[in-house]
């Protein structure tokens, strides 16, 4: 069911629901791990992680390979957004719920945000007139209550969709984009180990079904979907009898979580010790992912160990979810 493809790598992960252009699709964001500013001198002995659709958790081990403690910047990255009116920007601050843990001590993180329009930093603009980066209810209300010629400005320089009516400037949507960092400053230790967990919860995203049904396997988008996940023969196998017992076609829907393994790799070598642990929501779904020696542990988790792994692609994992007639 699961083969090679993958080359994981550390650091990045999944995605968040958001509404997509004339579909009914929601599109993954790709998330993933803790990013060191680039370090010969730290290594990373062990990656342990876990993914599942309501969290991820992942443990490192770093090594302290010099004489001397080393004080670095460690960052979460996250993906840039820009608002739109069918893409709405996920609140990272209520949603993410990311913890850290230093050698059993919970850690704070700053998270910093910042707005940009047409290269331009708008940030201090819009704090000026009390208006939060990301949009929302809370957007909505504040931006509608300012006085005429503030709300006229930020759409005069299309900042904002809305519409003059009956004398008035009514703001719907922000369009400007929000990029978001999550750093702190961390030491390690002159020749030890750095035992460091975080996890967060994953935005997953996904579609209803017909995408993967037999029909549609000539179209040059099928292929594509194929190639992402590793879909083998024998995963659509599975698939089509699960169909076959389904009262209608269409009776399935897919699950998107992508970890973004590729950034961050800025340690001194490959990963020691890696591994990783999928559990599937509910265990009548099927799972794909590109992996290399992937075995089954139960009904619903699936592990895949590497030992002295490089990452060279992103882990992109599929559910197909059956609907119960």
């Amino acid at each position: 069911m699961l083969r090679s493809a993958l080359g994981l790598a550390a650091l990045f992960l999944l995605a968040l629901p958001r509404p997509a252009p004339a579909n009914d699709s929601m599109a993954a964001i790709g998330i993933g791990g803790l990013a060191l500013v680039r370090s010969e001198a730290v290594r990373l002995d062990r990656q342990e992680l876990f993914i599942s659709r309501e969290r991820v958790r992942v443990e490192y081990l770093f090594t302290n390979t010099t004489d001397r403690d080393i004080d670095t910047l460690v960052a979460f990255p996250l993906p840039d957004f820009t608002h739109s009116p069918v893409d709405r920007v996920p609140d990272f601050r209520r949603e993410l719920d990311f913890r850290t843990v230093v050698e059993g001590r919970p850690v704070t993180y700053e998270l910093v945000q910042r707005a940009h329009f047409k290269g331009q930093d708008i940030t201090d603009r819009l704090r000026a007139l009390g208006l939060p980066l990301v949009g929302g209810d809370e957007f909505e209300r504040r931006v509608n209550d300012l006085p005429e010629p503030q709300r006229a400005a930020l759409l005069r320089d299309g900042l904002v969709l809305g519409a003059f009516e009956q004398g008035r400037t009514n703001i719907d949507e922000p369009l400007w984009t929000v990029s978001t960092s999550v750093t702190r400053r961390q030491v390690f230790p002159a020749g030890r180990s750095l035992a460091v967990q975080h996890s967060y919860v994953p935005f997953a995203g996904g579609s209803v079904g017909g995408r993967l049904s037999p029909e549609r396997r000539g179209t040059s988008e099928f292929r594509a979907l194929r190639a992402r996940y590793c879909m083998e023969d024998g995963f659509l196998a599975a698939f089509d009898r699960r169909i076959q017992r389904a009262r209608r076609g269409a009776d399935y829907g897919e699950i998107w979580l992508q970890y973004r393994l590729t950034p961050g790799a800025n340690w001194a070598g490959p990963i020691r010790e890696f591994r990783l642990v999928i559990e599937k929501p509910d265990p009548s779904m099927i799972l794909s992912f590109c992996g290399e020696g992937v075995r089954r542990l139960d009904d619903r988790r699936f592990e895949m160990r590497r030992t002295n792994f490089t990452p060279e692609r992103d882990l992109d994992i599929l559910f197909v979810e059956f609907v119960r007639p």
